[in-house]
């Protein structure tokens, strides 16, 4: 296993579509599986108002959250996993609204109405070499 420096972090996370939010819902851990998108150094993602995270995120105006992706080769195992904490907030600038929305599609059949943009404060990461042939 190997560390991985905050811009190939960011580069991987960009290069796949899905993640898992972690959040405090009602004072207890939760995790929801989301698509996202990156936009620089912010994760962007949609959900409802009526969801727990963004009724967190509205309650209290910003809420941290870790935020996680990967991609793992369980035949291999190979690959590399990416862990963000950073502040979530509701986005509420027209304009990034609009273009957030017409680029993120929801992959859920319930209604979204909401961006989240989560700051990536802290970002770590790691790469997983995989087998090498002959060892077990």
């Amino acid at each position: 296993m190997r560390s991985l420096g905050r811009r190939r972090c960011l580069e991987l996370l960009g290069s796949v579509a899905v993640g898992r939010v972690v959040f405090t819902d009602r004072a207890l851990p939760a995790i929801r599986p989301v698509n996202h998108l990156l936009d620089g150094e912010t994760i962007v993602i949609r959900s409802s108002l009526g969801g727990g995270l963004a009724s967190a995120a509205t309650a209290h105006g910003a809420l941290v959250v870790a935020y996680e992706a990967d991609e793992i080769d369980a035949g291999t195992h190979a690959g590399w996993s990416v862990v963000v904490t950073g502040t979530a907030r509701l986005v509420l600038d027209e304009e990034r609204l609009r273009r957030y929305e017409a680029a993120l599609q929801p992959w859920v059949d319930e209604p979204v109405n909401c961006v989240i943009g989560i700051e990536c404060d802290l970002v770590n990461g790691f790469e997983l070499v995989g087998r090498v042939p002959g060892n077990q």
